[in-house]
């Protein structure tokens, strides 16, 4: 595909929160008005690979020129993932802690928390084996009580629950591990799911974190609303985001 091309389209929906595929094919139209649809989806296959638009939903797109968000690993953290991958290297879990919503939040958070989810059946083994295995604060499913009164006070918990099926994950690599992270997609919906555990994150600072993760990086809100679904909080989150930043989602949350 000619650069001068590429560059035309940039200009043309680098403003957009987002565009369609029919609106994608039309622009192509007016170059070449004999394009054929089957020529077309190569166009848009080879626009990805280069990197040049990313898919955010169901035939809706972006430019690609926000950055891919890659969190920084704590000490804590490549601790826990080595310990957790030389014992149940063949389980799903992900980790994440909450030092990463500094880069969005209006009050920066000096407490340190992690939380480590995985499948339903290991979550007491991983539990008692790290608990055994490294001196940090283990908080096994905590309730409100164990939430308002423990981990408040201790100087980096831990918190190990059960991973929701099929929650957006991906992995980074360390120099010794692969660490499965929580992706910014499930992140957005743990805090607005688990108000209690997340209480610090709530009202006017939960507006402020969607809106700061919108305007860095590129989401997919095919996965965001997935998980959502499976997390009973679809309907919930999309009416939140319409209250609260309808100038970036409408177009998506209409959709």
């Amino acid at each position: 595909m000619p650069k001068i091309i590429e560059n035309k389209l940039i200009e043309a929906f680098k403003e957009q929160s987002s565009f369609d595929r029919d609106q994608l094919f039309q622009f192509y139209l007016d170059l070449e008005p004999d394009l054929k649809e089957s020529t077309f989806s190569w166009r848009i296959y080879d626009l990805k690979k280069k990197d040049i638009i990313k898919t955010i939903g169901r035939g809706l797109y972006v430019i690609s020129h926000k950055p891919k968000y890659r969190p920084v690993l704590s000490d804590s953290v490549l601790k826990i993932a080595s310990k957790t991958n030389e014992r149940f290297e063949e389980i799903q879990y992900a980790i994440w802690e909450n030092q990463w919503l500094n880069e969005f939040t209006l009050h920066q958070v000096s407490n340190q928390m992690i939380v480590v989810e995985v499948e339903k059946e290991f979550t007491e083994s991983l539990y008692y084996y790290l608990n055994d295995s490294l001196k940090m604060d283990f908080f096994l499913n905590p309730d409100d009580k164990e939430i308002e009164f423990y981990i408040s006070e201790s100087a980096v918990p831990v918190v190990i629950k059960r991973l929701v099926t099929r929650a957006p994950i991906s992995k980074l690599k360390d120099k010794k591990n692969v660490v499965p992270v929580a992706t910014l997609e499930k992140i957005m919906v743990d805090l607005f799911a688990d108000e209690n555990l997340y209480h610090f994150y709530q009202g006017s600072e939960l507006i402020n974190i969607y809106e700061k993760i919108l305007e860095r990086y590129s989401i997919n809100f095919t996965k965001l609303f997935s998980y959502a679904k499976r997390r009973k909080k679809e309907q919930e989150i999309k009416q939140f985001m319409n209250n609260h930043i309808p100038n970036i989602l409408e177009d998506i949350i209409n959709d």
